[in-house]
């Protein structure tokens, strides 16, 4: 099959379906850092996601595309989409701010639909749960982390497009929140980011956001091996 896997930098979407043998390539306007800039592509996904493209990967090999791809996946900003910032819409109490966010907010609606409509027979979109239960439809599907062996509890929302629903591969007990609002510690969860050398990550620090928002390997493994032969 040949896979766009749209806004991902960390490619573990990509590289479990290059594992199961698929031609698959993440796009994001950031370099990578799933060591594989190979399969990487740097810029705006749009132009390419109903294939028939040619384009360029961050090691400068060129790519020719001759055909629709087989299967859409996509990873949509969910900063003006999730419920958590509906307080900041407040036009009355925060003004111009408001009506910033808002317009972003519109922005980030109008990108999120340009993936249902690509022009593709298989599409999955991923985003937490938020204002496109409402602004488009329901999602298909809300899956997590600890269904596929990480004991985190991360409400993913899909929404599918002649795809089956996933099923759960590792089935674990997610890990209780103490009170101060922390996990038990699990490395990568949703409560924390840490650094390279185990730090613990300011929750403002730009790496927090970053390292929070990529797909667990388990999730990426499961949708590969169970998506990657539809």
């Amino acid at each position: 099959m040949k896979v766009l896997v749209a806004c991902e930098e960390s490619q573990r979407m990509c590289i479990a379906f290059r594992d199961e043998g698929h031609e698959a390539y993440s796009c994001d306007i950031q370099a990578c850092s799933g060591d594989h800039p190979e399969w990487h592509i740097i810029g705006d996904c749009l132009p390419i996601i109903n294939g028939n493209c040619a384009f360029i990967t961050q090691d400068g090999s060129l790519h020719e595309i001759d055909s629709r791809w087989d299967l859409l996946i996509a990873h949509p900003p969910c900063t003006f989409l999730t419920v958590s910032g509906n307080r900041w819409y407040n036009v009355e109490r925060y003004g111009e701010s408001a009506i910033k966010r808002l317009e972003d907010k519109r922005k980030a609606i109008e990108f999120f639909m340009q993936f249902v409509h690509a022009d593709c027979d298989r599409i999955a979109i991923e985003n937490p749960i938020g204002v496109m239960s409402k602004e488009y439809r329901k999602p298909d599907q809300i899956v997590q982390p600890y269904w596929f062996g990480h004991p985190v509890g991360k409400s993913t929302c899909l929404w599918l497009k002649n795809l089956p629903l996933l099923e759960p591969t590792n089935m674990v007990e997610p890990e209780r929140i103490h009170s101060k609002g922390k996990s038990g510690g699990y490395s990568g969860s949703l409560w924390y980011a840490t650094d390279e050398n185990g730090k613990i990550l300011a929750w403002n620090d730009p790496r927090t956001k970053k390292e929070r928002s990529k797909t667990f390997w388990g999730l990426a493994r499961a949708c590969a091996d169970q998506w990657g032969g539809t």
